[in-house]
């Protein structure tokens, strides 16, 4: 084990104690979906902390979005820097922590957000301290953490921003979700957010059904049209997953609306998924009725690229010489942020944050010591990019 590895590592060890308490203490902090002013809260607890090892850092403000953190440490050199990246909101609703507030069980942390993925920022936080410790000053270490991806950048350019910030960069680690059976994401699907309203004719449902139009039969149609869009071969899926109408048993409604999950490998193949999807809104079943499509937002696709697989080895390195398992390149359905960096053209891998299960759910968990083995991973992978 090379000097600064060992030196690193030590920290880790060292800090155990104060990693948890970090952990527990960002947790409890509510900020899920909708919680601008907590989500600003976790940022700034992060911004503080990345101050005091003597970061540049801002926070990017949004009207209706919770803040963005960038934080740089070190100068930048001849070698490109590394990106640590993540988001800050969880996907629970408020008042989930009064309910389920952090606690550790046989190794286990239960709480909102514990996997999901604020034990992720604390291990590459705590990855940066201990490579400072240790030393380290071959590359700058950025940290890019996004306040909304839980709502796919409704309302903000967040996507933009990382890209900008990213270009030109090392690498990249993504410390979303890690998996218990140590899979290394190297690509995800897109994820596009589709709402279809239909606009029909009241009526009284006894006295004037004749004269009314119906809207919810008309968007009955339109679902099973939608559905069946579905292009396994392409790896493209259509999923309608909420569906309101009517106010009124006794009436013919004259109003309904949908909204369409959309899940796809290509970043090419979005304006065919919408023009699909105006195409059905454009067919009339109901005559009397009609139909308007709203593209309302999304993330788009991570591509698998050969420097995401260069930087998939050198995990994978580092993770068996560490004795971590042997972990295994993995691609999944649902989209985050990593997808921008690697636009960017940086090498990018994700799901390198602590290892559990059940996330979005209020059975989320997450296994303690991983918190500090993703710490370990992330420094020891810094270490071999200058060995390349």
């Amino acid at each position: 084990m090379n000097d600064k590895k060992q030196k690193a590592f030590q920290f880790v060890d060292e800090h155990r104690d104060e990693m948890v308490s970090l952990w527990e203490e960002v947790v409890s902090m509510e900020s899920g979906p909708h919680e601008k002013q907590g989500i600003n809260k976790v940022a700034d607890r992060f911004k503080q902390i990345l101050d005091k090892e003597g970061a540049a850092s801002r926070l990017v403000e949004f009207e209706n979005a919770g803040s963005m953190l960038i934080a740089e440490l070190g100068e930048r050199k001849s070698q490109p820097g590394v990106i640590f990246m993540g988001h800050m909101d969880t996907a629970c609703p408020a008042g989930a922590i009064a309910e389920r507030p952090f606690t550790i069980k046989d190794g286990i942390a239960y709480g909102p957000g514990v996997l999901d993925m604020k034990g992720g920022i604390v291990a590459a936080i705590y990855a940066i301290k201990a490579l400072k410790s240790a030393g380290y000053d071959s590359r700058s270490l950025k940290v890019l953490l996004a306040g909304d991806e839980e709502v796919l950048h409704a309302h903000s350019n967040a996507p933009e921003i990382f890209i900008e910030e990213a270009k030109g960069y090392a690498a990249a680690f993504n410390v979303e979700t890690g998996f218990v059976d140590n899979g290394i994401v190297v690509g995800r699907k897109g994820v596009a957010r589709i709402m279809l309203e239909v606009k029909g004719v009241a009526a009284h449902a006894g006295n004037d059904p004749e004269n009314g139009r119906s809207a919810i039969l008309e968007m009955a149609h339109k679902i099973i049209a939608v559905q069946n869009l579905t292009d396994w071969e392409k790896g493209i899926s259509f999923n309608v997953g909420v569906m309101q109408g009517g106010t009124t048993s006794t009436a013919v409604p004259d109003y309904a609306k949908i909204y369409i999950d959309v899940r796809y490998k290509n970043p090419d193949d979005l304006p065919d998924i919408i023009k699909q999807i105006e195409d059905v809104a454009a067919k009339v079943y109901v005559e009397g009725t009609a139909a308007t499509v709203t593209f309302m937002d999304g993330i788009k696709p991570m591509k698998t690229t050969d420097g995401v697989m260069q930087l998939f080895e050198i995990v994978k390195k580092a993770y068996e010489e560490n004795g971590f398992g042997t972990p295994y390149a993995k691609r999944v359905g649902g989209g985050s942020d990593s997808a921008y960096t690697v636009l960017a053209g940086v090498p990018t891998v994700c799901a390198m944050g602590v290892k559990g299960g059940r996330n979005h759910s209020p059975e989320e968990y997450a296994i303690v010591d991983s918190l500090f083995e993703r710490a370990k991973l992330m420094i020891d992978c810094v270490l071999k990019l200058d060995s390349l």
